[in-house]
């Protein structure tokens, strides 16, 4: 059994470059696999592996400058969720691209998933999805705006274009696991927005805490590891990825005409072309060859 753990925390890392050997060390040592982002702003990511080797990675994490009160969420699967451990060194460990962004500064007001229905179904108050499209796509809220975004570095151009639909509203917004809401709850109060609030821990905590008989959640939840989608208590949801586009899709997906493995499904075969469809075919083909190696030699 693998236990996950998902985390976001941000404080200052004077040299984020300096933390990475002894952390990359670490993981592998206790064969732990997942992707850790460090910047300047802080560390993002999510990790799986044997419990005393996230318990090991955690305590590490908490050692370092300004994460001693670092949280996290867990889960477990059977089946590894990752094939390898990177951490990378990014600019920011959740892309806004927006420089005046400081969610240590101030951020909307958290809501703990037990009181989410209650302030979603209040009639002044308006609900935003701050995820990707194709997220949004396969499970949201009850009532969510779906930006359209491609990124979550649309965001801000979006609110531009679209704040006037939300004079005099509360505005409550939630993600995953709460880090794109950390930003963009500091960006709408910066833009003069009075009353924000967000959904602590994001959509898993709500997932996790919140009855199924309760819910005013439809769908799955994207998550970035190899369950693809999780539903109510976090159990493992029914999606896969096209590793075409990297969108989720359905097994009954699987059968339309414009699926092929590797190289594209539904959503995108209109989008590559044909040379980009013979390079994911070779990709496919290397990767299906790999796996055959593996097993013969496993």
């Amino acid at each position: 059994m693998y236990t996950i753990a998902a985390l976001y925390h941000f404080t200052r890392f004077e040299d984020p470059a300096a933390l990475k050997p002894d952390l990359l060390a670490l993981c592998v040592e206790q064969d732990i696999q997942g992707t850790l982002l460090l910047a300047h702003e802080g560390i993002n990511g999510t990790i799986a592996g044997p419990r005393v080797g996230i318990d090991a990675v955690i305590a590490h994490l908490r050692a370092l400058p300004g994460c001693a009160d670092l949280e996290w969420k867990e889960a477990v699967s059977d089946h590894a969720p990752f094939g390898k451990m990177k951490v990378r060194l990014k600019r920011e460990i959740v892309t806004m691209g927006q420089p005046d962004i400081d969610p240590r500064a101030r951020v909307g007001h958290y809501v703990d998933p037990q009181d989410w229905n209650a302030l979603i179904s209040e009639p002044d108050v308006a609900v935003i999805d701050t995820r990707n499209d194709y997220e949004v796509a396969i499970g949201t809220f009850d009532g969510a705006v779906d930006p359209q975004t491609e990124s979550f570095g649309d965001f801000p151009a979006w609110w531009a274009a679209n704040k006037q639909r939300f004079h005099n509203k509360k505005v409550a917004m939630f993600c995953t696991g709460g880090i794109r809401c950390e930003k963009s709850t500091n960006y709408l109060l910066g833009q003069g927005v009075e009353e924000v609030y967000h959904l602590k821990g994001g959509i898993l905590k709500y997932l996790e805490e919140v009855p199924e008989e309760d819910t005013k959640w439809h769908g799955a939840c994207f998550v970035f590891d190899n369950r693809v989608s999780v539903e109510h208590g976090l159990r493992e949801g029914p999606h896969m990825l096209c590793h075409g586009c990297r969108r989720p899709i359905l097994p009954e997906d699987t059968k339309r005409p414009e699926y092929e493995a590797g190289v594209s499904c539904h959503q995108c075969v209109a989008e590559t072309s044909a040379a980009d469809k013979d390079r994911f075919r070779e990709r496919q083909k290397q990767m299906t060859l790999k796996k055959a190696r593996k097993a013969s030699a496993g």
